[in-house]
């Protein structure tokens, strides 16, 4: 604690970055460890022959038990703060791993794959920093949260095709063992930095002198609705107002489009003519090239709005079902490459506001509790997106009628952030400025 509240006296600015800095590595091993569920997708199948709705029940299993915790992580961050909470997420996961590594049976698969991966993801992945890292930033929220959950790309990039190049070249069981070992071994001791928040070691929100952040507040900066902003906003009191869940029907919507394609879309490119390695190298090149999409978007969004922003996310992934519907007709690298850019480069956006849309609407001491409870909606769409989309399959033969229920609940989802309205209660700075809020 000592050594951490040094560094911060010697980084007064540069702190919150440094906590940013350690949610990019952090995210992009523990996301991808669970991301990798669709490279050891294929491997699972032909080993034991299970059917692929069953099968990838596991992956949204783990999802319904990140949902269940969800609500309650909030709370224990609220009380204890995220350390530990990030450093038992960072145990599941990579026990998880290592476990799955001596799976023969399907209950081995989603009790290792499933509960603790799943368990763990809800605490070192986009809820769990999401809960923290908005209130180490205010004009900069959107850029530093973009630039944390960006890490998941650099993480898809490296850290899968090394994955799928160690399922070919032993096994599937060999690489689970590798990356839950990485996993422990790489961010257990790199999180002791982490801290609740700025006050618990003397610094402001984006490294202002306490003056400044004072004279803002006698300002009013950026706020639109002085009494939504006043109001001390509870769980219960948050759930109370059609805010609350036009943002946890956006969420749902979002998610089950997102990971409807994430897992299984390396099976569905290997049906449609493309190799396995080349599917592993579109996985990964997704999350690349979301890097530069990720970061673009969220410093659009303090200039902006995030329901912009939002909008342009869910596009991306309408965009990337039409690709892969047109790949069954004309398997090719044109269309591959436009649903690799449209679903990273665009669709990914959906992360920069993620975590600033429900800072902006309902920030205050009980936040934890709101945006937990919020991320459930999203991790129930993670869920049912995988498993519905599985079932459409084994009922029908074919993907094409679950992505197009892909793209219809995108667009629901646009529609329903714009419902939502954070840009209501609180301008982002561009848009503060413009208006003359500032």
């Amino acid at each position: 604690m000592n050594l951490v509240r040094q560094l911060a006296a010697r980084l007064p600015f540069y702190y919150g970055w440094v906590i940013v800095l350690v949610a990019f590595v952090t995210m992009g091993l523990g996301v991808n460890a669970r991301t990798a569920f669709s490279l050891l997708f294929p491997p699972i199948l032909d080993e034991f022959g299970w059917e692929r709705g069953v099968t990838a029940g596991a992956f949204s299993f783990g999802f319904l038990v990140s949902a269940v915790l969800s609500p309650v992580l909030g709370r224990l961050m609220d009380r204890f703060g995220p350390l530990p909470m990030l450093q038992a997420g960072i145990a599941l996961i990579g026990s998880g791993m290592v476990l799955a590594s001596r799976a023969d049976t399907l209950w081995q698969i989603y009790l290792s794959l499933g509960l603790m991966v799943g368990a763990g993801s809800v605490c070192i992945g986009y809820t769990g920093h999401g809960l923290f890292l908005p209130v180490w930033f205010s004009r900069r929220r959107g850029l530093a949260l973009s630039i944390a959950f960006a890490g998941v790309g650099i993480g898809s990039i490296t850290l899968l095709p090394a994955m799928q190049a160690m399922i070919e070249a032993t096994d599937w069981r060999a690489a689970c063992l590798a990356l839950g070992i990485l996993v422990m071994v790489v961010l257990i001791p790199l999180n002791l930095l982490v801290r609740r928040n700025p006050a618990e070691l003397g610094l402001q929100a984006d490294g202002d002198s306490a003056s400044r952040v004072a004279e803002a507040r006698a300002r009013g900066d950026h706020v639109v609705d002085p009494q939504w902003v006043a109001t001390e906003w509870t769980l219960r009191r948050a759930m109370r107002t059609a805010r609350f869940w036009w943002i946890a029907l956006a969420y749902f919507c979002g998610l089950f489009s997102w990971y409807a394609v994430q897992v299984h879309q390396t099976r569905y490119l290997t049906e449609v003519g493309f190799d396995a390695h080349t599917a592993a190298w579109a996985l990964g090149i997704v999350s690349l090239v979301g890097i530069p999409g990720q970061i673009m978007l969220g410093w659009l969004s303090d200039r902006m709005g995030r329901e912009i922003v939002w909008t342009i996310g869910c596009a991306g992934f309408v965009i990337c079902y039409l690709a892969l519907l047109g790949l069954a007709w004309m398997p090719g690298p044109v269309l591959l490459g436009a649903m690799v850019l449209a679903q990273g480069a665009i669709g990914y956006g959906l992360t920069a506001v993620f975590g600033a849309v429900p800072a902006d609407v309902f920030e205050g001491k009980h936040y934890g509790a709101i945006f937990g409870t919020l991320s459930l909606a999203s991790i129930l769409g993670g869920a049912v997106g995988p498993w519905v989309t599985g079932l459409i399959h084994d009922a029908t033969g074919h993907y094409a009628p679950a992505f197009w229920l892909a793209m219809a609940l995108s667009v629901v989802s646009a529609l329903a952030i714009w419902r939502a309205a954070p840009g209501k209660v609180r301008a982002v700075p561009g848009r503060a400025r413009w208006s003359g809020l500032r």
